[in-house]
């Protein structure tokens, strides 16, 4: 997209349109998860956690609590089961009908396998790719990669972002309440 092409942006007062965030650095996991659990409590909402590995409890102290992958997988597997049912169905009583043995030419107990099958195989795949549609994967650019602390978010430190699309962003007041939390550092991520 063209600079002359992009659509307006949303001017909010106080806010910068080219900052994304302000973020801490952490030492630890547990400074990390310390820091996400007072920050909820503070009120904010829109913000991130970033660490080398899972770090227990970190989702919740963020505020995430549900995911629309369960729902998305049952619905492959219901889509899966009802298509590959119907694929046999149709094939054996109108492209194909061959009558063995005086079985009906519905002979369900015969389509329980590749229904199965294809249950598991949409069900699967529904979860890959509302896994990766959910997640907005894949990024190859995120604002946060601006900031060159970050790149230790792979190996050994621990990152709180709040971001500017919060309801309570204020730039000073977020930079005084992560200065309370003693983070290594404190940084403006740049969009």
């Amino acid at each position: 997209m063209s600079e002359t092409s992009r659509p307006p942006t949303t001017v909010v007062p106080g806010i910068d349109p080219d900052l994304y965030g302000v973020m801490a650095e952490f030492e630890s996991p547990d400074e990390l998860l310390e820091a996400a659990r007072a920050a909820y409590r503070a009120g904010y909402t829109r913000m991130d956690a970033y660490s080398p590995y899972p770090v227990e409890g970190l989702a919740e102290a963020i505020g995430f609590r549900n995911t629309r992958i369960p729902m998305v997988v049952l619905l492959g597997a219901i889509v899966g089961a009802a298509g590959g049912f119907f694929m046999q169905w149709f094939s054996s009583v109108f492209h194909y009908p061959l009558n063995i043995g005086g079985r009906p030419l519905n002979s369900w107990p015969a389509f329980i396998p590749i229904t199965f099958e294809c249950a598991i195989l949409l069900a699967a795949g529904g979860a890959v790719l509302g896994m990766l549609a959910l997640n907005g994967l894949p990024t190859p650019y995120h604002p946060l990669f601006n900031v060159p602390a970050f790149a230790r978010a792979s190996r050994d430190r621990f990152f709180l972002c709040i971001e500017t699309a919060d309801p309570k962003f204020d730039k000073e007041r977020v930079e005084q309440f992560l200065a309370r939390l003693k983070p290594m550092q404190i940084a403006e991520v740049p969009q």
